[in-house]
């Protein structure tokens, strides 16, 4: 694949082009004043040749496409926004390592965004307590399939003609989404044609159900669903409020036919440490969800990609990349994230700041700061994230091991929806670069609407120490390996050398602490551990564990019969890179009829010294014997030698078990006549 040529625009001499730095990326550069529109002939004789272009303009890029369709033009045609970011700005004669770090970054490819489809025919349920309803309902008629359910007891006047079904309820239970609601519905009955000043209903019945595939509440009560302005198909306003009610009926109407919906999180089941055999281990995911699209299924969790809504907050949270963001995957990121820092510093970039933000209100705060205010300083250099609660530890960390010395994450002064995921995702992060001499509060959600303050609250924040190698590691792979990657890149070369950081209870890595004394070694622990952090000796009984492995879910702890386990948040970088540690191993009991091992041998001891003279099952030497037999050996003499586990031998006092009657018993009884049965 050819190199893109590059074209950069001063926009009409609005904005100074350093094009000694900008030429020592490894791309063709081509300057102009207004590329747009006077100078366009020079970006359509590259369009014509069919060159893959990358413009350093996304304000025009309408008009560019335009002139592409001419041709046709099948080359890649990629955008930066070099004037919003680097150019509009008091420091934008010092922009340019910063234009050629984003023009580099825009080149780094992103994976298509997966889809999935949700169909509605538009059948609608309508849900009220005054005429508020009955009016939208009839404005609704001609495009939907409506049905009006009033609140019980609610006073309306049926209109002269009625073209939907009018029905009385009281919404107990909904699910769904858009194209599959369901609702359970008490207090059910249906109007009276004979309704005259108001509707009259007739008998009610509890535990109806309705499903359709949109509902219009104008109740003014409490929403049917958590965060609801992100159920896709439930569309909410407050009866009284008639801007709002309008918006919400020709929302309603536009929701007709099929509709493609970002699949956000993409769920690999076998990786979750949600629960196993019962025991509940990490709920992080479902305690952070806003939308309820996350439930227990089994040892894992299902997640519904109908009705996330995209948050990445489980993504950001999973320990063990099980719920993985696909928008774009993590490792795309890390690497347009690499190649911003690497070419920023290549072109002679000092201090480098990551801005993360979102694509709606941070970049529209950052074009309302480029052409109303200061702009962005030049060691600013902005990362679009499609929603900020998706930023894992290993984004932040890699931003450090890449030579980051800040990153401030743009929030909105009154969030949309519950940032409590991304805040503890940024304590974790200043726990880990404090200890190691990079400044934890270096890092910042710097939260405000306000363009001017922005620029206050990026001059305010305190510049970290940067690594002292910079990283050049290549991010590919799931989420904990690249977790561990850029942690361990991040230690590598930290200002200051601490092997041992410790961590908040919840953390996503730490250690067991196992009480050697009472561990039997029966390794409920191994079975439980989802992440194999614990593991067995196939050959002899021991208990091993390796800590770079463990997410601190508390299966393991949960499990233990004996209770003798407790987790340890933290990093030992030291213990990451050693081989897992044995923490506790005994010699093998060994059969004593063929000496196959067959367990532990203290246990084995310890069964037969609690069993010896104090159970009827055991109150012989033959009887005790079979405890030292592994179960092949074991079976075989209980069968040879006729043992009944039911029968005594002798020596304690035991109950004694009837013996088996069998059809020669009943026939020869009733040959005697003793069972009560005339023979004849």
């Amino acid at each position: 694949m050819s190199e893109p040529v590059t074209f950069v625009c001063s926009c009409d001499d609005t904005m100074p082009l350093d094009l000694s730095v900008l030429e020592r990326l490894d791309l063709p550069v081509r300057a102009g004043t207004q590329l747009c529109r006077k100078q366009a002939e020079l970006v359509k004789q590259q369009l014509a040749n069919g060159q893959p272009l990358l413009i350093g303009c996304t304000q025009e890029e309408p008009v560019f496409r335009e002139m592409a369709d001419e041709f046709p033009h099948h080359g890649a045609l990629q955008f930066a926004n070099l004037r919003d970011m680097a150019g509009w700005s008091d420091e934008a004669a010092q922009a340019g390592p910063k234009m050629a770090a984003l023009l580099a970054a825009a080149r780094e490819p992103m994976p298509p965004t997966p889809f999935i489809a949700l169909e509605s025919k538009g059948v609608v349920l309508i849900l009220g307590s005054d005429q508020t309803a009955i009016e939208a309902g009839l404005r609704l008629a001609d495009q939907l399939d409506v049905t009006v359910m009033l609140t019980p007891g609610a006073a309306v006047m049926p209109p002269r003609q009625t073209p939907f079904p009018v029905v009385q309820g009281k919404v107990r239970l909904a699910s769904g989404h858009l194209g599959a609601f369901a609702l359970a519905i008490d207090d059910f009955a249906v109007s009276l044609p004979s309704s005259r000043q108001t509707y009259h209903f007739g008998p009610v019945r509890q535990g109806a159900t309705s499903t359709c595939d949109l509902v219009v509440d104008l109740t003014g009560g409490l929403p049917l669903f958590a965060a609801h302005d992100l159920r896709d198909g439930y569309c909410r306003a407050m009866p009284n409020d008639a801007l709002a009610v309008e918006k919400v009926i020709h929302q309603a109407s536009q929701l007709v036919g099929v509709f493609d919906r970002p699949h956000y999180i993409d769920m690999t089941a076998s990786l979750c440490a949600h629960s196993r055999s019962g025991k509940t281990g990490c709920t992080r995911c479902l305690d952070l969800c806003p939308t309820g699209a996350i439930s227990p299924q089994g040892s894992s969790v299902a997640i519904d990609p109908a009705i996330c809504a995209g948050c990445g907050a489980c993504a950001a949270a999973c320990p063990t990349g099980a719920a993985a963001y696909r928008l774009p995957p993590v490792d795309a990121l890390m690497r347009r994230l690499r190649t911003l820092l690497s070419t920023y510093h290549a072109a002679g970039g000092t201090d480098a700041m990551v801005l993360l933000h979102e694509s709606g209100h941070g970049q529209d705060l950052i074009t309302m700061l480029a052409r109303c205010g200061r702009g962005l300083p030049a060691r600013v250099l902005p990362l679009q994230v499609n929603e900020i609660s998706q930023i894992g530890p290993e984004l932040l960390a890699s931003a450090y091991a890449y030579g980051a010395v800040n990153v401030g994450i743009m929030a909105r002064g009154k969030p949309k929806h519950d940032l409590s995921g991304l805040d503890s995702t940024v304590a974790l992060m200043r726990s880990i670069l404090e200890p190691l001499g990079y400044g934890g509060t270096s890092l910042a959600v710097l939260s405000t609407d306000d363009p001017d303050q922005l620029r206050e609250l990026i001059d305010a924040l305190p510049k970290g120490q940067g690594p002292r190698e910079r990283a050049s590691f290549m991010p590919q792979g799931r989420k904990r390996g690249l977790m561990e990657l850029a942690l361990r890149e991040l230690h590598h070369a930290a200002p200051v050398m601490v092997d041992v950081v410790p961590l908040d209870k919840g953390a996503p890595f730490g250690k067991v602490q196992v009480e050697v004394a009472g561990c039997t070694l029966c390794l409920a622990c191994v079975t439980a551990c989802p992440v194999s952090a614990l593991s067995d000796n196939p050959d002899r009984p021991a208990l091993s564990f390796s800590e770079s492995l463990c997410v601190q879910c508390g299966l393991c702890a949960a499990t233990c019969p004996e209770k003798v386990i407790t987790l340890v948040p933290q990093i030992d970088f030291t213990a990451w890179g050693a081989p897992k540690k044995v923490i506790k191993t005994e010699e093998p009991a060994l059969c004593t009829v063929c000496a196959k091992p067959f367990g532990v041998k203290s246990t084995i001891e310890k069964i037969r010294t609690q069993l010896a003279g104090k159970h009827w099952m055991y109150d012989s030497d033959k009887r005790l014997s079979v405890i030292g037999m592994c179960d092949d050996c074991r079976i075989e003499t209980v069968i040879n030698d006729g043992l009944d586990p039911h029968q005594a031998g002798g020596g304690v006092q035991t109950p004694q078990r009837p013996r088996v009657r069998t059809t020669e018993d009943y026939l020869a009884e009733r040959a005697a006549g003793k069972d009560g049965l005339d023979p004849d």
